[in-house]
């Protein structure tokens, strides 16, 4: 059986970019991945070394205005959501983006807790926290499904980032 958490720290960014990738490289088609953390604590810098570690080489930025991004890769789509601006969790609904969970695309999404009653539910759950020694952040990873357990199998398996 896998383990269902795991707590990393990350002390600087380069050790967040690696945590993308490590994630990158354990999941499967149709994934919903979970980012929560404050403005800053490093959501869209880990979504850049996950999209950086698959082969995208195009900018990657928070899509706060867009609602989301979208990343092809090696024939895979990646949604990069932001739902930081919603005031209420329907937005979600009025912005019709439930197309994008139905397919095999990867999702994964900033500040899900504000359209949470509507997503369905993630596979992994990444939180982003500055760590209070001021050094970096610390990353807490909870696997919520079977490919979330899997995954985070993979992710303990790699050699960085190192536990907290």
């Amino acid at each position: 059986m896998h383990a269902d958490h795991l707590t990393l720290a990350l002390p600087n960014e380069a050790d967040t970019l690696a945590l993308g990738a490590a994630v990158v490289g354990n999941l499967v088609p149709g994934m919903v991945v979970w980012l929560d953390g404050d403005l800053g604590a490093g959501k869209t810098t880990l979504v850049r070394g996950l999209l950086r570690a698959a082969g995208d080489s195009g900018p990657v930025k928070s899509p706060t205005y867009t609602l989301v991004e979208v990343h092809v890769v090696s024939g895979l789509n990646f949604y990069h959501f932001d739902f930081y601006r919603f005031n209420q969790a329907e937005e979600y609904l009025d912005a019709g983006l439930d197309e994008y969970f139905s397919g095999s695309g990867i999702c994964l999404v900033e500040w899900p807790d504000k359209a949470a009653p509507y997503l369905p539910p993630a596979d992994m759950r990444i939180e982003l926290r500055v760590d209070p020694s001021g050094e970096g952040r610390i990353a807490s990873i909870t696997a919520a499904s079977d490919k979330g357990r899997t995954c985070l199998a993979g992710v303990m398996s790699s050699s960085s980032p190192r536990p907290a």
